[in-house]
């Protein structure tokens, strides 16, 4: 999905990886895929790659980049070193050993050495290591793609925003199709449909690291915010519903929908998942299930979940369901054969998206 992404935002030569995905532009296409990805974390840009064997090796690379042709010494650093099958034994010491690393080049190349900031930097550099091969990184995010700009009256919730955009790209929905989450919680799924629907550009409200480093060209960025502007669609009905059990809950997804100013692209209604009414008669649902190390307990679920199954058979014919769950007995309680199961990680928490194509006749199993 993020390559399909990517490309659409003007990358080229666009490879997927289990991590993320590579690909190559100019600074406009940076731009853009800060601007436009609401599937990323970060937008890396790769300024070293080779072998190594020794933390001696580590440092060198890193000494060797031209740190100060790409930030100013008056700006803040964070090194972030991450690894998977490192023969070296401490990521802490290679992490001081970059850091050292780029605030000597610093001082060779004749100014003075950047400060470190490990809360909030001006510049965050990222290495990875395997077992052979080191690559380092200058972020040019800044905050994690997900923070899609603070406003205010906003609220945290248990679903970052490029998984719930990842679920609604999953479940096939489109702008213009009717989309229901009748467990919406804050409304992280709503949000992210309704500025989807909007076409809004997810980083329209917010600031990226890549406005603090050197050749950063403010006009080009303007030109490029001004069409994403530009292409925005009038707030209004979106064919996007909303339903939770408990009011206060409600409260705070119309808030977070208030907040952005797209309050009036969703409906809202109280309701139980099992008593809501269907809104027309095909569609996509798609919510994040309540599971145990959330809310509720064994009893609570296992008494929710057949039901659950039941309502979407008897009441939802012809729509599509989508449900995200930690909870690996969801397939056996709610008595649906899932057409697909797309494994998915909510932070360290493993996932599944299951897919329920509600058709008329028996789907459960026997």
């Amino acid at each position: 999905m993020l390559a399909d992404e990517l490309t659409r935002l003007g990358a080229a030569d666009v490879e997927a990886s289990d991590a993320g995905a590579v690909f190559r532009g100019d600074f406009d296409v940076v731009y853009r895929a800060n601007l436009g990805s609401r599937i990323a974390s970060r937008i890396l840009r790769r300024v070293h790659h080779a072998e190594y064997a020794t933390e001696q090796d580590v440092y060198d690379a890193a000494r060797a980049l031209p740190w100060h042709d790409w930030f100013a010494p008056d700006l803040t650093i964070k090194v972030r070193v991450d690894a998977i099958r490192c023969p070296l034994r401490s990521l802490d010491f290679l992490t001081l050993r970059v850091k050292d690393a780029i605030c000597d080049e610093f001082r060779d190349s004749g100014g003075e050495r950047p400060s470190v900031d490990t809360q909030n930097p001006d510049i965050r550099i990222h290495a990875f290591l395997d077992a052979r091969f080191l690559s380092l990184y200058l972020d040019t995010s800044g905050d994690a793609l997900f923070k899609r700009g603070e406003r205010p009256g906003t609220f945290d919730a248990p679903l970052k925003k490029n998984l719930a955009a990842g679920l609604l790209m999953l479940s096939g929905w489109q702008p213009g199709d009717t989309l229901l989450d009748p467990m919406c919680g804050a409304g992280t799924i709503l949000v992210e449909a309704a500025e989807i629907a909007l076409g809004r550009a997810p980083g329209r409200d917010r600031d990226f690291a890549f406005q603090k480093m050197s050749g950063f060209e403010p006009a080009r960025w303007q030109r490029i915010l001004d069409e994403a502007r530009a292409a925005e669609r009038a707030v209004g009905p979106c064919a996007i519903y909303g339903s939770d059990l408990y009011g206060r809950v409600l409260d705070l997804a119309r808030a977070n929908l208030e907040a952005g100013g797209i309050a009036e692209a969703v409906e809202l209604t109280q309701a139980n998942v099992l008593e809501r009414a269907v809104p027309v008669p095909a569609g996509v649902i798609v919510t994040n299930l309540p599971y145990g190390t959330r809310v509720g307990d064994f009893d609570e679920l296992a008494d929710l979940y057949p039901r659950l199954g039941d309502t979407l058979k008897q009441r939802f014919a012809g729509w599509r369901a989508y449900l995200f769950s930690a909870d690996t007995r969801l397939p056996k309680l709610i008595g649906l054969a899932a057409s697909r199961r797309t494994p998915l990680f909510n932070g360290a928490l493993e996932c599944r998206l299951y897919e329920y194509k509600m058709i008329a006749g028996s789907m459960r199993r026997p």
